[in-house]
């Protein structure tokens, strides 16, 4: 019998697992190089809406996600 070796996320690290899986799948359809450029990107976003107080609802989350496409990408 061949078993197969999924992990249980719990149910409190569900959010983290999912942004974790949305980042590897971008890097996996577009490339390194394209990833970085990507996360880069996301970062300059954030940081300019984080300036403007009411953007930054949306702006860390940007910064956070650029981060980690940044990482994902260059490792």
């Amino acid at each position: 019998m061949i078993e197969k070796n999924k992990k249980h996320v719990p149910w409190y690290l569900w959010p983290f697992w999912a942004i974790w899986k949305l980042v590897v799948g971008i890097v996996a359809g577009t490339g390194r190089l394209v990833a970085v450029i990507l996360g880069l990107v996301f970062l300059i976003v954030g940081v300019v809406l984080t300036v403007t107080v009411v953007g930054a609802i949306v702006g860390i989350p940007f910064i956070i996600f650029g981060l980690l496409l940044m990482v994902r990408g260059l490792f």
